[in-house]
């Protein structure tokens, strides 16, 4: 390589660099990546404190890396050149032929037991019956499609402890693995689809002593088939097929109150805006929100079941909701005031503590089942 070509190559990378500086700042700052669903870094305030300790540089590196110029082109490029040198896992989450499992790490020593506790000691706080529903993740019903090899925590191991409390338990995982090879969880999205929600509301039900849902009681409605959920904005994976997303339930009959600023509002079962947004899942009760109740007036005299829920729970509501007087679902990470308290001036019949495997095993606000 002569002298003059070194030159060149040095004056190209150069100006390329210098082009993208230019590209970045003639660029006005993105709050927020739809592709990836999350808030990016903004300029960050300088201070000298800030210098010194390294948090300064930090920010502004992320900054940088998050206002890249045409960032979501790259990082979909990213993932397809590390798919075709051989990788499986792209930021927690396994390539699986059409289909992306989140993987499911394991819990730091003792997690397990005193998350289990905080359900028990809310038990012994009150004379509602309180039952467990722990709902397994696509890594453990779907592990057959994880890559030869994968490592993904076993999520038997908490099912057995939550059995092993004494707490009457819902047997989530039964109910999936009987209609394993149905379309049960979303390709791109870690949350169960409506037909898996079916499955397990009346995994629910049985549990309950309730009268199970029938198929035939539903008519499914196609409301997206361009879904591309959370395992899509974390992995990088943007070439798979969309999903499909059902609205199954009805709401003739039913009314919906949410608090989401600490005052009811009127809700709805399905919010249609989200679906022109990418969060569509969020469609189903208008997404995350502290409180939300579900009325059916065709059923004063029934029972009023209180949800402690995630979000797999606001697919599962919809359908469950023909079945009770009231549905509360409370949502502990915006929600603080005792459970305890709320279920006796609401006269609710049965407390349902309802996530997912994976959820509860990282929720840090399940200490608030003890107050």
């Amino acid at each position: 390589m002569t002298k003059r070509y070194s030159r060149f190559l040095t004056v190209c990378f150069c100006l390329f660099l210098g082009g993208l500086l230019i590209w970045h700042i003639a660029l006005p700052d993105r709050d927020r990546s739809e592709v990836e669903n999350r808030t990016l870094a903004q300029v960050p305030q300088f201070s000298w404190e800030a210098l010194v300790d390294g948090s300064y540089t930090a920010a502004v590196e992320e900054y940088f890396a998050d206002q890249f110029p045409l960032r979501d082109g790259w990082t979909g490029l990213k993932a397809r050149v590390e798919q075709l040198a051989g990788k499986e896992l792209f930021n927690g989450v396994y390539l699986c032929g059409d289909t992306l499992i989140s993987k499911v790490e394991a819990p730091a020593e003792g997690q397990v037991e005193k998350d289990l506790s905080y359900v028990l000691r809310l038990s012994e706080k009150t004379e509602v019956p309180v039952y467990l529903g722990l709902i397994p993740t696509a890594a453990e019903i779907w592990k057959d499609k994880l890559p030869v090899g994968a490592e993904s925590w076993d999520q038997t191991q908490l099912l057995e402890a939550a059995e092993a409390t004494g707490l009457p338990t819902v047997d989530f995982a039964a109910a999936l693995e009987a209609h394993a090879d149905e379309a049960i969880f979303y390709r791109t999205d870690h949350h169960w689809t409506t037909l898996g929600a079916f499955y397990g509301a009346n995994a629910l039900l049985e549990r309950l002593e309730q009268p199970l849902l029938e198929m035939e009681d539903f008519t499914p409605e196609v409301v997206s088939r361009d879904f591309n959920g959370t395992l899509y904005s974390t992995s990088g994976i943007h070439w798979l097929t969309p999903d499909t997303m059902e609205f199954w339930g009805r709401e003739d009959g039913l009314s919906v109150t949410s608090w989401r600023t600490g005052e009811a509002q009127p809700g709805v079962l399905y919010d249609r805006s989200y679906l022109e947004k990418k969060d569509k899942y969020s469609a189903f009760l208008g997404g995350n929100q502290p409180l939300c109740v579900i009325r059916n007036e065709a059923r004063p005299e029934g029972e009023k079941l209180l949800l402690v829920r995630d979000s797999y729970s606001d697919a599962l509501a919809p359908l469950l909701a023909g079945r009770f007087s009231e549905i509360h679902l409370v949502d502990l990470r915006y929600y603080r005031l005792p459970l305890t308290q709320y279920a006796a001036e609401n006269g609710i019949d049965r407390i349902v503590v309802l996530y997912s495997a994976q959820n509860f095993l990282t929720d840090q606000n399940l200490v608030l089942l003890a107050q």
